[in-house]
């Protein structure tokens, strides 16, 4: 994921004062490449998240990445909406015209800018692979294609609702009920699969698909991962339950995968390290290994974006979410933006012992690169120290700049550019055996058949096995482990939590479940797009 690179670094550079001894350091992670027969980049060396899309499919799987971890789109939509974070207004900072306020208050329009951003990538992906699939492809990629079609087609069900179906370059479709958008997901990841149905014992044998643990190529446990989330979501799309099925898929997968919960035996070398600071960890391991910027072999992976700091660029986490200080304790070359905050109650609901929480969170008196009191020498108040504070006193007009946990659960590595070198899990092993446990919960209607899996992923944060549950205590512990991976509005629209109350959101509509069809879509000339009811 990362190129070699060799830092040299100089007394004085970036106003920090250590001494300038050993502090040559190469982070190296083999990317000499070479071209394979059937159209993908091989980085030598690699035993498993080395296959880089190209070729005939670049276009499909960059299609993916645009807006799936950086500000503005899909990522932002998904998160702000929810209870996990929220962008204060910070004075003059991020107003933005209100979208963001709007968005975290379930008061969005059809005007809203993120959400026609959001629209607009998720079809230019779709057009580029309706342009790959008129062309010539191998059957291995042709099935890639459109399982990456389908998964755009899912994301856009989820937001949206009623969108288009398009298939043909240049042709256009009518406006598609939401059912007929599942139905058409369901049918394409059904018949890349060769199968007519998820059913137990299900023969995958005549797949064009593959299998082998390359999480940047779609295969077949990444498709059988979606069909468990479609299935998993079909009363919310269609009204009738899948629950059976999104266990059967999530089953095979975990049974039959060659993938690994990342415990405290897998660890990577913790690239965010200070040389002077003692308290940090030379490496990362289990929970906080998945996420760090040299995960791309972490056994976890099913299927997961590629990001890289100079080739694949999209992901601006550490400038999203840090204050403009923290710029100084790892020496990133762009100053942050200070945008995302956690909300308390969520930031609260980790136990102190759970292993998540410190991989997942800054808060409290932070320190430069050399461990010293980082200073905020614009502080909102009389201590210049910059801490960052839980609680939020407000989100409007003059939110803290200190104010919230920030979040950092994918890690950050010294001298980082603007853009990150992590990459970005759509499906991941924890993920699946949670989407197991809930659909076997409700296939059943008896949450208990949950906690084998919701145990599982417990004892992984350290955390003691529950002896019962209930459907609140399981979409608890399921946001603490999907926290950060655009799960939660989806999750609490599942659970009916959607239209609660919380930290400065009032109780919000029914038909707020979907977004708005963007304003500027429907006012494209022939679109033939009308607007979701209520909006």
């Amino acid at each position: 994921m990362n190129r070699l690179i060799k830092f040299s670094f100089f007394c004085g550079a970036l106003l920090l004062t250590y001494a300038c001894t050993d502090l040559d350091e190469v982070l190296e992670d083999q990317l000499t490449t070479q071209f394979s027969d059937n159209g993908v980049v091989v980085i030598e060396g690699a035993t498993s998240g080395g296959i880089l899309p190209s070729g005939n499919l670049t276009g499909s799987y960059n299609g993916i990445r645009n807006g799936s971890a950086g500000h503005g789109s899909f990522y932002s939509v998904q998160t702000v909406s929810s209870d996990e974070m929220a962008i204060g207004q910070k004075g003059g900072d991020w107003f933005d015209g209100g979208i963001w306020l709007q968005m975290h208050r379930h008061t969005f329009d059809p005007s809203n800018g993120p959400l026609n951003d959001t629209w607009n990538n998720a079809y230019g992906g779709i057009g580029e692979t309706n342009l790959a699939l008129a062309g010539n492809l191998s059957p291995n990629e042709a099935a890639q294609a459109r399982v990456l079609r389908a998964f755009q087609y899912f994301r856009l069900m989820d937001l949206f609702g009623r969108v288009k179906i398009i298939t043909t370059p240049g042709v256009d479709s009518p406006q598609a009920t939401r059912l007929q958008v599942f139905n058409f997901v369901e049918s394409e990841l059904l018949s890349v699969l060769g199968i007519p149905a998820v059913t137990a014992g299900m023969d995958l044998s005549t797949s064009a698909l593959g299998i082998d643990a390359q999480p940047y190529i779609v295969n077949q446990y990444a498709t059988l991962s979606l069909l468990a989330k479609l299935y998993l979501n079909a009363e919310v799309y269609t009204g009738t339950p899948r629950y059976a099925e999104a266990d059967i898929a999530a089953t095979y997968v975990i049974d039959n995968g060659p993938y690994m919960l990342s415990t405290a035996s897998t660890s990577v070398q913790n690239l965010g390290k200070r040389p002077d600071v003692a308290t940090d960890p030379a490496e990362l391991t289990g929970y906080a290994a998945i996420f760090a910027p040299n995960n791309q072999f972490n056994p976890e992976m099913i299927w997961s974006i590629y990001y890289d700091a100079v080739s694949a660029g999209g992901m601006n986490f550490s400038q999203m979410n840090f204050h403009y200080s923290t710029q100084l304790t790892y020496a990133l070359d762009q100053q942050p933006w200070n945008g995302y905050q956690v909300l308390e109650e969520f930031y609260n609901s980790y136990d102190d012992t759970d292993l998540r929480k410190e991989a997942s969170f800054l808060a409290g008196p932070q320190t430069d690169f050399a461990g010293n009191a980082l200073l905020d020498f614009a502080a909102d108040d009389p201590n210049l120290v910059l801490d960052y504070t839980p609680t939020i006193s407000e989100l409007e007009p003059n939110s803290p700049r200190e104010s919230g946990a920030r979040a950092k659960k994918f890690s950050f590595q010294l001298f980082g550019r603007q853009e990150m070198n992590n990459d970005y899990p759509i499906f991941r092993l924890g993920d699946l055996h949670l989407m197991r446990g809930e659909a076997r919960a409700r296939a059943a209607g008896d949450w208990s058949l949950s906690l084998t899996d919701v145990n599982a992923i417990r004892n992984r944060a350290g955390l003691a096995p529950l002896g019962s549950i209930t459907a609140d205590q399981f979409l608890a512990e399921r946001g603490k482990e999907m926290f950060q991976e655009s799960s939660r509005r989806t999750d609490l629209i599942r659970f009916g939590k959607w239209g609660d109350s919380w930290w400065e959101k009032t109780n919000s509509d029914a038909f707020r479940t979907v977004f708005p069809i963007p304003f500027l879509q429907i006012q494209a000339v022939n679109s033939g797009l009308t607007q979701n009811p209520g909006y």
